[in-house]
């Protein structure tokens, strides 16, 4: 069914914090809303509160109509600590289970002859019809053979490697048949055959879509409108016309609010610097009166009053004038990560070789791989979701145990690594203990500086790893690249939960690094910006390079 949602001066905040006020959305069929903003602007919050999951501080909520189905998909899909069933992930992910626990209860209540069963029965069957649970099992084998996820639907997702889970992920996706979607961070993880059928999926939906995305491309191609939440500025702006008239309508509005400023800036310290000048005629003259002018000298005395009284008025003129001017409040400078690589001396001539490497994982074989990487090698590496990238990264850090072949890491290499899992940073420990343990000659002072240079202040700092957002783990991971130096960098999906100020920032710095550089992305504006001097491409184990 069409249905429209309409939220009206909507407000949230953490604690004491604000996050956004007096927001004003209306999401109707068609649209898709992309929100932007720097990581804790409160995109995810918004999410959570157009699906119903929190409520407001303030501002109201309207489905129209009332019976219409809303569809969230968080930024992880998370496999439930009971353990479920890809089936049964498949079937909450897209509303289905939900509906049918639904339909059961009023299915028991029109055979026990409860009050008003037959309309629960019937609204019941409705909501489970819309949501596909007629066919999802037939729908779902279909959707993941095509996705190229080969497994048993009965199997744990607990079974699933990372890039398995992607796939399901997306698959629940593709099945789901909400009224409304509401996706955050739905790029995260995908290869760019995900990619490509997410942005199909997205462009081809009727529903009304509010998505919250880092990837730069996928907004460009997909969104009709833009909605960002400017922590820095207090502010919700909305852009009309996709992602591209939102880059630069908002780079316009922003050179025209600071040329506002400075114009008012100018206008009221000329007019103060000339209220101080005439005050200053008008002491002076008061004085001259009082020491020239002899007592009986009426005339001298009452002239040169009148001019200092002409003065004065002259002055309280220029400050009615001050308090007529409409005041402009200076736009708020941005927080901005300042991100730099921290360099260590160079290595050897090589810097890892695998020679005949094999192995295997599960099901899954590994080689044989033969590679050299070369001092100053910038390589990027390419490959579907379980083709064995972040295997091929394992096996030329060492970390890898091989069944044939030999992996060796050259002399004087120092690894610095953003891990697809950020696993430095999920455990229990607080982050503080997680930074000093690769960093151990940072003092705690120096290593909080570091952290609130990357947005992790004194909140963050001693909070388990684990409970940090996956943005703030990222940025957890960058930070000890600055503490550390490197030559061996190694980065596999660093864009993933990164806000947009923070990518632009992370390529920056990798022009400027000149060490080794292993870079495993899907994200196709990175792969254009950074510079790279190989490109391999990883497929069922195996590497080719362009």
């Amino acid at each position: 069914m069409s249905a429209t949602l309409v939220a009206k001066n909507l407000a949230a905040g953490h604690g004491d914090r604000v996050l956004f006020s007096g927001l004003d959305l209306v999401v109707a069929p068609g649209d898709v809303i992309g929100l932007v903003g720097a990581n804790g602007a409160g995109k995810s919050t918004l999410l959570r509160l157009l699906a119903g999951l929190a409520t407001p501080e303030d501002g109201s909520l309207r489905l129209s109509p009332a019976t219409a189905t809303v569809g969230h998909l968080p930024q992880e899909p998370e496999r439930l600590p009971g353990g479920e069933s890809v089936r049964e992930f498949l079937a909450r992910r897209t509303g289905v289970a939900a509906a049918q626990a639904a339909l059961d209860a009023a299915t028991q209540a029109l055979v026990d002859e409860a009050p008003g069963a037959d309309d629960a029965y019937a609204e019941g069957l409705d909501r489970w019809l819309a949501l596909g649970g007629a066919d999802l099992d037939e729908r779902a084998e279909e959707a993941t053979a095509s996705l190229g996820l080969g497994i048993d639907l009965d199997q744990s997702m607990f079974s699933l490697s990372g890039g398995q889970a992607a796939r399901a992920g997306l698959a629940s996706l593709l099945l789901s048949r909400y009224d409304v979607f509401l996706l955050d961070e739905p790029t995260n993880d995908l290869d760019l055959d995900g990619l490509e059928r997410l942005e199909k999926f997205v462009g081809g939906l009727r529903a009304g879509t509010v998505l919250v995305s880092h990837d730069r491309e996928f907004l460009s191609r997909t969104v009709t409108t833009v909605v960002e939440l400017d922590l820095a500025q207090q502010q919700v702006s909305t852009y009309g016309g996709g992602y591209a008239a939102y880059l630069e309508e908002r780079a316009t509005a922003r050179r025209h609010a600071r040329e506002e400023y400075e114009e008012y800036a100018d206008t009221k310290a000329g007019l103060e610097a000339r209220a101080r000048m005439q005050r200053g005629w008008m002491d002076k003259g008061v004085r001259n009166a009082m020491r020239k002018a002899p007592d009986h000298d009426k005339i001298a005395r009452k002239a040169r009053a009148e001019g200092s009284e002409k003065q004065a008025a002259k002055a309280r003129q220029t400050d009615r004038l001050i308090e007529r001017l409409e005041v402009v409040e200076e736009p708020r400078k941005e927080w901005e990560l300042r991100m730099e690589i921290a360099a260590a001396p160079r290595s050897g001539a090589v810097v890892a070789t695998l020679r005949g490497a094999k192995a295997r994982r599960g099901d899954f074989a590994f080689g044989p791989v033969d590679l050299q990487i070369d001092w100053a090698d910038r390589v990027a590496i390419t490959g579907a979701n379980g083709s064995g990238k972040s295997t091929l990264l394992a096996a030329l850090l060492g970390r890898l145990p091989l069944d044939e072949g030999q992996s060796t890491l050259g002399p004087g290499v120092l690894v610095g690594e953003v891990d697809q899992a950020r696993a430095l940073f999920r455990g229990q420990e607080t982050l503080l203990d997680a930074f000093r343990a690769p960093a151990p000659d940072m003092e705690p002072a120096d290593i909080r500086t570091l952290l609130a240079k990357f947005g992790l202040k004194a909140a963050h700092v001693l909070r388990p790893a684990a409970t940090l957002s996956p943005g703030e783990r990222t940025r957890a991971a960058l930070a000890l690249l600055q503490a550390r130096g490197v030559n061996l960098l190694v980065l596999d999906e660093p864009t993933n939960h990164l806000d947009l100020p923070a990518i632009e920032q992370l390529e920056s710095a990798l022009a400027s690094y000149e060490g080794t550089l292993l870079l495993v992305t899907h994200d196709r504006r990175m792969l254009d910006a950074v510079h790279t001097t190989r490109r391999i491409a990883v497929a069922d184990g195996r590497i080719t390079e362009s």
